[in-house]
């Protein structure tokens, strides 16, 4: 059965992370204290215990110069005497639903080992975020920049990011969750995360795209094999020209992810982009 967690059930969560993930405790409380929310989780109980979870964690999200809300799937995770059974699968499928009910066209995830971006591809995840190459600006500097007054930081570091596009965006308390992280490991450098996207409304995101780039002109029937309402042929402009792709190139083409090496039409109606996601409390 799945459900929310609750009062009751979210202990369960914070000693099932523990298990999984074996993370130290003075960072489990940053995580738990800025990011855990009984409705944002999601469980699979088993005999009336908590064995699978996962948690949907809001942000924002610039695509094509509008802020839009995401959910950023973290502590996807199954006790390991009940692995295999298909938990994890199910609540994914569940966290589609929820973002649909609540109106949220895109959900991002950073696979923690290389093999999972195989297992969420069948999902109809994409990858649209590469590993960084280059230290981010220190967190640690910006605040001693700004004499130790964490709004003025937070200032600076927001506008390192607020108006890129294809960028997860921080709010002041996603700041001092960083932070916070951060201090716990003495200020560690840290570079842009790999990461995949699955479009959960791709009307939308076309709605969207269509706005910032009024010539482009196609016709494109998607594929989705999770979300019924994704299983159509959606109409930009005209429809000029007819691309037929599964909802997992779809999510790399409206965030032009390696939009460039992609043969043509597509190379032509999607611009390049270099899609940036970091400091997720990873």
């Amino acid at each position: 059965m799945i459900k929310f967690a609750d009062n009751s059930t979210a202990q369960q969560v914070r000693e099932m992370w523990k298990i999984v993930f074996g993370d130290p405790d003075n960072y489990m409380e940053v995580y738990f204290s800025y990011k855990y929310r009984n409705e944002n989780t999601l469980l699979y109980i088993n005999d009336g215990k908590a064995v699978s979870s996962l948690q949907m964690l809001p942000y924002n999200f610039t695509f094509c110069g509008s802020e839009i809300p995401i959910i950023y799937l973290s502590g996807v995770c199954t006790l390991p005497s009940y692995r295999g059974r298909g938990y994890s699968s199910k609540l994914l499928i569940k966290s589609f639903e929820v973002a649909a009910e609540r109106n949220i066209p895109l959900i991002l995830l950073v696979p923690q080992e290389d093999w999972l971006f195989n297992f969420y591809e069948k999902f109809g995840f994409a990858q649209t975020f590469d590993s960084g190459k280059e230290k981010l600006p220190s967190i640690n500097r910006l605040i001693e920049d700004s004499c130790n007054n964490l709004s003025s930081a937070y200032n600076k570091f927001d506008a390192l990011y607020r108006f890129k596009d294809m960028t997860v965006q921080k709010s002041f308390d996603d700041f001092k969750a960083i932070v916070d992280e951060a201090r716990l490991f003495n200020f560690p450098p840290k570079m842009n995360l790999p990461g995949m996207a699955r479009i959960i409304n791709v009307e939308t995101l076309l709605t969207l795209f269509a706005a910032k780039y009024p010539g482009a002109s196609f016709s494109t029937a998607v594929n989705d094999k999770f979300i019924e309402k994704n299983n159509r042929t959606f109409t930009v402009s005209d429809g000029a020209i007819a691309i037929d792709v599964n909802v997992g190139d779809m999510s790399q083409l409206l965030m032009g992810y390696h939009a460039s090496e992609r043969n043509e039409p597509l190379n032509t109606i999607f611009p390049e982009k270099t899609p940036q996601m970091n400091y997720m409390l990873e």
